[in-house]
């Protein structure tokens, strides 16, 4: 019971902070002169600022304190709407220490199954985008912050501590070039998710599209647990591939985007077995993994949008996993 209260209560915060985050940056620091500077802090620390946190969660072991935290910082950044960047700053800290806290907390949770990290990452893609919506909106701005605030309190509240395994960085040479293709693969994972554009993506169907995200993602979990890795990522990346090469009907471009998203639970997990004594550091390494495939798209670097190229990211990801899943440490 304890565990999937403390699933509920993870995965609704992670829809919230992202909500908040995306809500704040679009509504006060979208269109200000410091966009381009402040987007890219944000993301910087909210991404890349996931590796030294979660060395320091892993050091500290309350995944509880740091994703309590992170509401109070996300929502403090809400105070800051009159200087942009700074406010990037906050958001950007609090949803690192949101994600690393929560992450850890739930793998410790979890005894060694995927699923509840897959319920956990799955509803960010949710709120990224009702939050986006929400900025549009006549929302009142008190309320996203004042959602962080019970959100955190709802964690602080979590009855049992879990046990944290003792910080070590040690890593087999065969458990070592697992990760490295871990982490090349969910550059390679990012790098298709920010290049994805359809054009029926709007309305309805742009909700479609963000649904089997989430879907995907706890998808991935559950069928992880059951399957294991290779036999998760062969059919769910495979079938991505063939269905990105028609995906420019919005039904099977949904099916596509929710197989290929099923892989970002299964890579988390793997790192976190390869490296036990440093959970929150290789969930803060994978997440650097997706800053760096921001950047790209963030410089404005040319690139082919097409089913051809999203159907190659897929098989070259699954290139890269397959093997990582034989590597056991």
């Amino acid at each position: 019971m304890e565990e999937k209260r403390s699933s509920a209560v993870y995965a609704a915060g992670h829809f919230l902070v992202d909500l908040a985050c995306a809500f704040a940056l679009l509504r006060f620091v979208r269109g200000t002169a410091a966009w381009g500077e402040a987007a890219l802090l944000y993301n910087f620390l909210a991404f890349a600022g996931q590796l030294p946190l979660g060395l320091l969660a892993d050091r500290l072991g309350d995944g509880r304190r740091f994703a309590a935290a992170g509401c109070v910082l996300c929502a403090g950044s809400f105070v800051l709407t009159g200087t942009p960047t700074a406010l990037a700053v906050l958001a950007g800290v609090g949803n690192a220490l949101y994600h690393v806290g929560g992450g850890l907390d739930t793998l410790n949770r979890a005894a060694g199954k995927a699923g509840p990290l897959g319920v956990f990452v799955a509803p960010g893609a949710v709120g990224l985008l009702l939050g986006a919506v929400l900025a549009r909106s006549a929302c009142p701005a008190v309320l996203p912050p004042l959602l962080l605030l019970l959100t955190a309190a709802a964690v602080a509240g979590l009855c049992a501590r879990t046990e944290n395994a003792p910080l070590s960085l040690a890593l087999p040479g065969t458990a070592a070039a697992a990760l490295g293709a871990l982490f090349l693969a969910v550059c390679l994972r990012s790098y298709a998710g920010f290049l994805f554009a359809f054009p029926w993506r709007t309305g309805v169907w742009a909700w479609a599209f963000v649904l089997c995200v989430a879907l995907g993602k706890a998808a991935g979990g559950l069928a992880l647990d059951r399957l294991g890795l290779s036999r998760t990522a062969v059919p769910s990346l495979g079938l991505a591939a063939a269905l990105f090469l028609v995906s420019d009907r919005p039904l099977w471009g949904c099916l596509a985007v929710l197989l290929f998203n099923m892989t970002m639970p299964v890579t988390l997990h793997a790192a976190a077995e390869r490296l036990p004594g440093a959970k929150g550091f290789s969930f803060g390494l994978l997440t650097f993994a997706l800053f760096l495939g921001f950047l790209p798209e963030f410089f404005g670097l040319p690139a082919l949008r097409t089913g051809w190229m999203y159907a190659l990211l897929s098989l070259a990801t699954l290139a890269l996993l397959v093997p990582a899943g034989r590597r056991r440490a």
